[in-house]
């Protein structure tokens, strides 16, 4: 059997390239699928509730809102000393919650993302799913007026899109993802996260979505230490191909979706206990991680909708943060 980070990556057949349009009808597809996205999307959330996202997540700080006379309880750090020192009795400021927000998606277009859309199993590649899930955080964003950005990544940075609003730029968001492509790149989880400190100078709430096939303690510290700043809520894409090794008798060939390896494998009792056991440890180190830095994780399938997924998560956060 291979090595657990091999095994899992070179589950991934060739599928169809996802990569950067080549020409106009490339991208007419692309703007096409974009458009599908959105009204699935869109139809999927009338029905939930309005207010699940917002409460999920509190404001990036304090603003001013006013100064009115010292009542016994307030805090003596917030007497406004100027008005105090004019009026002759004491008076504090008095702050309310910024509820703007600033929202940045970081999205994994390594080679492994491609994987999915096999008939029967899954009805979309798992970058699909990413797009969809950038779809639903950035509908949700639009309708509270809150800015939002991107970063679409591999081994490096494949597209920035600072934070801005707009219907517009949500959906170019939704594109980008679709288009952007690493190739037969890996993805570099520790550069994702550099990056959010690069682009994301204050508070964010921050969803990073990929399959996570490659995390080590040098993740696990970059993950905690962003989690110190933002608030960053892990989106985990799967496919439900990737869990067993198929059944039958004859020899597997597996093709690295991330380099130019291939491998032939003999299917057999042991083989795919060992890879289910694999399969399960890798994912036990993704949640531990999550765990350890006291940031969020949610599953996503490519057999099942985004927007359920993540928007029970808004719900039931809501009820924590409350």
């Amino acid at each position: 059997m291979p090595s657990d980070r091999t095994q899992l990556r070179d589950l991934g057949p060739r599928t169809s390239d996802l990569g950067p349009p080549q020409d106009k009808d490339d991208l007419a597809q692309i703007l096409k699928q974009v458009r599908r996205i959105e009204l699935r999307t869109r139809k999927m959330m009338s029905n939930l509730a309005a207010g699940s996202y917002r409460s999920a997540f509190k404001g990036t700080g304090l603003e001013f809102d006013e100064v009115r006379e010292y009542s016994e309880g307030d805090d003596v750090r917030h007497i406004d000393w100027n008005v105090t020192a004019r009026a002759g009795k004491a008076f504090v400021k008095v702050f309310r919650e910024e509820r703007e927000l600033s929202i940045v998606t970081l999205v994994d277009c390594s080679g492994s993302m491609r994987f999915g859309a096999i008939p029967g199993i899954s009805e979309r590649a798992k970058q699909a799913l990413a797009a969809e899930a950038t779809a639903v955080i950035a509908i949700n964003a639009m309708r509270n007026r809150d800015r939002i950005g991107l970063v679409a990544f591999s081994d490096r940075t494949e597209v920035h899109l600072p934070v801005r609003r707009g219907r517009s730029h949500s959906l170019r968001l939704v594109r980008e993802v679709m288009a952007s492509g690493g190739g037969e790149r890996a993805a570099d989880l520790d550069h994702a996260l550099d990056e959010l400190r690069r682009v994301a100078k204050r508070r964010a709430v921050c969803f990073l979505i990929s399959d996570f096939l490659d995390v080590d303690d040098r993740f696990s510290r970059a993950l905690a230490q962003a989690g110190r700043t933002h608030d960053l809520i892990g989106l985990r894409v799967a496919d439900p191909a990737e869990a067993t090794l198929p059944a039958g008798s004859v020899p597997l060939a597996l093709a690295d979706p991330e380099g130019s390896g291939e491998a032939l494998f003999a299917l057999n009792s042991s083989a795919r206990t060992a890879y289910a056991a694999a399969y399960a440890a890798q994912r036990e180190r993704v949640s531990a991680a999550f765990r350890g830095a006291s940031c969020d994780l949610v599953d996503l399938r490519t057999d099942q909708s985004a927007v359920t997924a993540i928007t029970r998560f808004f719900r039931e956060r809501r009820q924590r943060v409350r």
